[in-house]
């Protein structure tokens, strides 16, 4: 497949000022930031500091927490109980500036930001899959959390997953999995 090239009017003029400055491309092109986001929640989290928090390829996170939904966005988890997974998009707010070839916990090689899950990134969003365990009015009970106590949640969707196993491809991790032996 051709990638064709990205459209002269869609092309950032940045003057290489992004990563010197954290400004996004897009704000600089439109004079404005691309959106504000507000948190629709909080997550209540076991985890009060990055160190506790496993990562890496085979990392595993039995871990409960509790989705705590601001009452304004209530109304939006109607019917969420039919789902067993759940997206949850969360901002990284303790996280500060980013750099764009990065050295994971799990490999003593650098590799590409877009191709980690480091906190440290130009937009500081992340998501994680959860199992959905129950609720109770605007909370949720979920397992697999791997976020710090109080992280704001940016929103919710339904996990729905329709790529099969044979198909997904894990770029580097599988070549430092081999390395590792």
């Amino acid at each position: 497949m051709s990638i064709p090239p990205m459209p002269a009017t869609q092309i950032p003029r940045t003057g290489g000022r992004i990563a010197a400055t954290g400004v996004s491309a897009l704000s600089m092109r439109t004079g404005g930031p691309m959106f504000n986001p507000q948190p629709i929640g909080f997550i209540s989290s076991p985890f009060k500091d990055t160190a506790s928090i496993p990562k890496g390829p085979g990392a595993q996170h039995p871990e409960e927490g509790v989705l705590w939904i601001l009452p304004d966005f209530e109304a939006g988890l109607t019917d969420i109980e039919g789902f067993s997974h759940l997206i949850v998009l969360w901002a990284f707010d303790r996280s500060e500036g980013f750099d764009l070839l990065v050295t994971p916990p799990t490999d003593d090689q650098s590799h590409g930001l877009f191709t980690t899950r480091s906190p440290r990134r130009p937009n500081p969003i992340a998501l994680t899959v959860v199992e959905l365990l129950g609720r109770r009015g605007s909370s949720l009970l979920v397992r697999g959390v791997d976020m710090l106590d109080g992280t704001p949640i940016l929103d919710i969707k339904p996990y729905l997953s329709n790529v099969p196993a044979d198909k997904l491809r894990r770029g580097w991790l599988d070549v430092a999995d081999a390395r590792r032996g």
